[in-house]
């Protein structure tokens, strides 16, 4: 029985599969990822061209980045659980479609509460987007090389943000923010090409559409099994998203509010999030080799050590030093936890579960933003701020040190 349940595996994936292979499913499923980024990326370099035009307080910035996220947990969750029961790539095309649509709207709007409703549309794409990616190309490659092929997937989410800043260095000065949101628009074309391009997943379609309720399957991820992986999960994806969304978003502002004027601080910011692309592509080398827990909780403490040390730098070098640091550790991070978090659940439950941890996740993108605009208005300074952050961060490694249990190269359930 188990050899024709096999058979008829390997005739599904041959059925859904024709021609597909890893690099190519990986370029496909990341250039979506890329374009996420362009979008998270263009926005924290809009906060602080909006705020001059519109002459935003500090706290109503930082709800410009929190709508952000309240839009994302609303998307991680509802598109999780429907990635489970209509497909991978229906979900990732949709969610695609939907945030770039958005995107191209906001370029439009003239007051800061229209704009805000647009980005809560944007971030529930976003949201439902990135675990739903992840968790295809998960499901789509061999357990040996799994970890190495997600974290490289999460790299293109560092070719997303130097799009961005890019973009705003050379664009919003010369043009203005409205023409850097259109060209954010254009993944919408590219939605067309995934269509026709990317297959579903291979074990998705051998399980079948589930049956089983929400209620159900939040009883299946809590129960004795999996409570400890979602502890785990919800513990480090909070703190995660929490800490990113509240220092990343806030970047370039933070370097205006330093004393430099936006164009230099748009370069300085650009020179930063070139420290990614290595944060991705050594995390992509050890995560095979040292396994998920090692290149988790280094990278976090790394991330933590370098906020600390950027939010209390006084001159440009150490900014610089500080910051290129906390984009390589940071985002090396982002890469082993999107590939740690489909591995704990079996393929009924993984999109639901991932997608949860996200939402889990993204509400702490709601408070990072406004806690950021909230001392700031209160006078307090960027030490103190960044010091936050890094014992966030401290708290997340300690879920995965004392609650993670070791996924690298295992079979899916």
């Amino acid at each position: 029985m188990t050899a024709n349940y096999a058979a008829r595996g390997k005739q599904i994936v041959k059925k859904e599969q024709p021609g597909i292979s890893r690099n190519k499913l990986l370029v496909i499923s990341g250039t979506g990822w890329m374009f996420d980024a362009m979008d998270v990326g263009i926005l924290s370099f809009i906060i602080a061209a909006i705020a001059v035009e519109w002459q935003l307080s500090p706290t109503e910035m930082g709800w410009v980045g929190s709508v952000n996220s309240i839009g994302m947990a609303v998307g991680a969750l509802g598109f999780g659980m429907l990635a489970d029961r209509i497909g991978r790539k229906n979900v990732f095309m949709l969610t695609l479609i939907l945030f770039s649509l958005a995107s191209g709207l906001s370029a439009l709007t003239t007051t800061l509460t229209v704009f805000l409703a647009l980005r809560f549309v944007i971030g529930a794409g976003l949201g439902g987007e990135l675990p739903v990616a992840s968790t295809l190309v998960a499901e789509s490659v061999s357990a040996k090389e799994r970890g190495r092929v997600v974290v490289l997937l999460e790299s293109f989410w560092a070719a997303g943000w130097l799009i961005a800043a890019l973009i705003a260095y050379f664009i919003i000065p010369e043009y203005g923010w409205r023409i850097a949101l259109v060209l954010t628009a254009l993944p919408a074309f590219y939605a067309i090409y995934l269509r026709r391009n990317l297959p579903d997943s291979p074990k998705f379609e051998r399980a079948g559409k589930p049956k089983q309720s929400f209620g159900a399957k939040m009883k299946l991820i809590w129960s004795k099994p999996y409570a400890r992986k979602t502890t785990m999960l919800w513990i480090v994806w909070f703190t995660v998203v929490f800490s990113y969304y509240g220092m990343f978003l806030w970047l370039p502002s933070v370097m205006v509010m330093k004393g430099f004027d936006m164009i230099h601080s748009f370069k300085y910011v650009l020179i930063m999030t070139l420290a990614q692309l290595p944060g991705y592509f050594t995390a992509a080398w050890l995560i095979e080799k040292t396994g998920r827990k090692f290149v988790l909780s280094t990278y976090l403490l790394g991330t933590a050590i370098s906020a600390l040390t950027f939010g209390n730098a006084e001159s440009l070098s150490m900014l610089l030093l500080s910051g290129a640091f906390l984009s390589f550790f940071n985002l090396g991070a982002w890469g082993a936890l999107y590939a740690y978090s489909p591995e704990q659940y079996p393929t009924s439950v993984r999109g639901t579960g991932s997608g949860m941890a996200a939402a889990v996740g993204r509400i702490g993108g709601i408070f990072g933003p406004l806690l950021v605009g909230s001392l700031v208005a209160k006078g307090f300074g960027f030490g103190i701020i960044f010091g936050i952050f890094c014992g966030a961060i401290i708290i997340g490694v300690l879920a995965v040190i004392i609650l993670g249990t070791e996924t690298k190269q295992l079979e899916l359930e």
